[in-house]
């Protein structure tokens, strides 16, 4: 079973900041001029006291601004590796309350070639990350490891900076351009692919290696939670950090 740390996190700032709240406006004048023991009720305020700010702080930037996930698969090779920590940017695609997810105010939308951070349609619980191929209303063909968006073929040639006979390839997504691994002979999940209103097809760039959309459809704009925008630490396993992927902008 997963842990909401979403949930908790919210619980924790309402009951530390009621606390608060009760301590200033309700109890304070009570204990005015009295020499009472140090008993549950003032331990219990000066946890309060002490922890809300920093819940609160953590609460607003976790939900609004950034937060942090580990990759756990090579999905999304060679662009991200398993065991990179990346930074996810809240605020890209609307702010949203934690919690229910609802959204409070627009700021933008998905554009062709981001890596978003989504939650998985069939378990909300679990997050996933991919790069965005297709929009509302768009037709996607894949086949034979290429990508035609609305009838037009989407330029692929192999990557300069890969080592000789690597199957890393350079894709262009409306100008976008960043490398994509392509280990199998064969192509998996050649389709046609039509994308709904509101909704989202995404491919991970390890293609031949990806549960992506060609496998659980396209994402509703509901589920997104924002764009990977940065690798932050590097670390898999009990290995030393690498610490030439720290910093790395996500393409």
């Amino acid at each position: 079973m997963s842990i909401n740390l979403a949930l908790i996190l919210t619980l924790l700032t309402a009951l530390t900041g009621i606390v608060y709240l009760l301590d200033v406006f309700v109890w304070h004048d009570s204990k005015r001029g009295s020499e009472e023991p140090r008993g549950g009720r003032q331990t219990l305020v000066e946890y309060s006291r002490s922890f809300f700010p920093v819940l609160l702080i953590v609460l607003v930037i976790r939900s609004f601004v950034f937060e942090p996930f580990r990759i756990p698969s090579g999905s999304m090779m060679p662009t991200l590796l398993q065991g990179d920590f990346i930074f996810v940017k809240k605020f890209s695609y609307g702010l949203r309350l934690p919690v229910t997810e609802t959204k409070i105010l627009e700021t933008g939308s998905p554009e062709r070639g981001d890596v978003v951070v989504f939650r998985l349609p069939q378990d909300p619980s679990v997050n996933y990350i991919k790069r965005v191929v297709g929009l509302p209303g768009d037709t996607l063909v894949y086949e034979d490891h290429r990508l035609t968006i609305n009838g037009e073929l989407v330029e692929l040639e192999r990557s300069p900076d890969a080592a000789p006979g690597a199957p890393v390839y350079l894709e262009n997504l409306d100008g976008r351009r960043h490398q994509i691994l392509i280990t199998n002979t064969y192509s998996v999940r050649d389709d046609v692919y039509e994308v709904p209103e509101d909704h989202y097809f995404v491919m991970g760039d390890n293609r031949d290696n990806s549960k992506d959309s060609r496998f659980i459809e396209a994402i509703p704009e509901s589920h997104l939670v924002g764009e990977a925008v940065r690798v932050w630490m590097h670390m898999d396993g009990l290995s030393w950090p690498r610490w030439d992927r720290i910093g790395t902008k996500i393409q």
